[in-house]
């Protein structure tokens, strides 16, 4: 049996919790309020000289505002991260022409700073897994004296033992609505099925099909984006008719569309680390798609299709599956994937004549063209030998197996085989 380390995040209860709620909440929102300074600040910089500020950049300005100090440094540090990718999240959208896109917002309610989630780096806690304590530490503000910490007396799940980590590497302290709770990321040690086959499969991430699966063994499938399309023409329309978009009424569509997202990450996601383990696949090969929303324009509903998509989450989610089952998944750079022949490596942009249809005029392949850059991603790891090459030209690069999501029982099948 072979081992892989792995990261994990395990939820434990705090025992304690009537002795550390009023510490715990003084961090949450001490959180917040940083928050709030950090964004006021975005906001001024924005409007004086119409740049956001880079993390870095936003730590270096506040580190001397009397809010950074109510937590640890790290704690601090970690804040004014989440508010810099949040801002440039925004920019990036639009830039695009995502005009629904909203900046990040103030964390309040009212006169009512909320309990923002506080995330401690390994100076700002210390672990004792033999009495299932763990010490976070509070910022200097927020101390009577310099040794000053917050004891807090933790229960896992029976099935976790936080003592045969390979390393802890962030505690977070998370408000469920009720209580406060922990989260602890770990690195950990997994028993895998044995080393990784020799196979590999490139993954291709597109506007109309999700993904575009080529597997070395000569078979290709696709996933088309149709049923969240059909989310967002729906869940659009809903919102249309809410009187305001702050609404408890919006805020639950909101949250319902944000759900079945992410159950359709999840199940995609598990079923293709599925027919992977079935398919005696070692290594996921996925086009790297980091910039793209800095690197092309898609025009009007393009980038409004593209601004919905997830990718950052689906590799993590997808990487996460097949560490467990001992696949190997390498991101790769995807330039030129969409122009390339898939078997010969003639370049030429007009070779893609439409959307879903590549024909290379050097060799005549006629390929799905989503399915073409997928095996084009797969090669940049494993180039196929020259035999199997020849065989692909005009065979299962035109005609991909598809699969669709089917709402009704909530997982994916063949095409035929969905039902109405």
């Amino acid at each position: 049996m072979a081992k892989q380390v792995v990261t994990r995040t395990y939820t434990a209860s705090i025992r304690n919790q009537s002795q550390v709620q009023d510490d715990l909440d003084a961090l949450g929102f001490a959180a917040s309020k940083l928050w709030n300074v950090g964004r006021w600040t975005c906001s001024r910089i924005w409007d004086e000289i119409g740049h956001i500020p880079t993390h870095t950049e936003l730590t270096a300005y506040l580190k001397s505002h009397e809010r950074y100090d109510d937590l640890h440094s790290q704690s601090s540090q970690r804040v004014l991260q989440e508010l810099a990718e949040a801002f440039n999240g925004w920019y990036g959208k639009l830039q695009n022409g995502d005009t629904r896109a909203n900046p990040p917002g103030y964390r309040k309610h009212g006169d009512e700073h909320p309990r923002s989630t506080v995330t401690f780096k390994s100076a700002g806690f210390k672990l004792d897994t033999q009495y299932n304590r763990v010490r976070l530490s509070q910022g200097s503000n927020l101390k009577e004296y310099w040794s000053d910490f917050i004891l807090c007396k933790f229960q896992t799940r029976p099935d976790v033992d936080l003592s045969t980590v390979e390393n802890v590497q962030q505690v977070k302290v998370v408000w469920t609505g009720d209580e406060w709770e922990l989260r602890f990321v770990c690195k950990v040690e997994i028993d895998v099925s044995g080393p990784p086959d020799e196979q590999t499969v490139g993954i291709d991430l597109g506007i109309n099909n999700f993904a575009a699966l080529a597997y070395e063994d000569g078979h290709s499938e696709l996933y088309p984006l149709n049923c969240l399309k059909q989310d967002d023409y729906y869940f659009s329309k809903r919102l249309a008719r809410c009187d305001d978009s702050n609404s408890e009424q919006a805020t639950r569509l909101n949250q319902k569309k944000s759900s079945r997202r992410t159950h359709y990450f999840h199940t995609l996601s598990k079923h293709i680390v599925q027919r992977c383990v079935e398919g005696g696949v070692g290594t996921i090969v996925i086009g790297d798609l980091s910039g793209i929303r800095e690197a092309k324009n898609w025009g009007k509903h393009g980038n409004l299709d593209l601004h919905s998509w997830a990718f950052d989450r689906f590799t993590k989610l997808l990487t996460y599956k097949a560490e467990m089952e001992g696949i190997t998944v390498e991101e790769v750079s995807e330039r030129g994937t969409s122009k390339s022949c898939s078997c010969c490596g003639r370049k030429r942009g007009a070779n893609r004549v439409e959307r879903g249809l590549y024909v290379c005029d050097e060799c005549g392949t006629t390929a799905n063209a989503d399915v073409n850059g997928a095996e084009n991603i797969r090669q940049k790891v494993s180039p196929s030998s020259p035999n199997l090459s020849v065989n692909r030209s005009n065979g299962w690069l035109a005609q991909p197996s598809t699969f669709l999501f089917d709402n009704e029982t909530g997982a994916f099948a063949p095409q035929e085989q969905v039902t109405s």
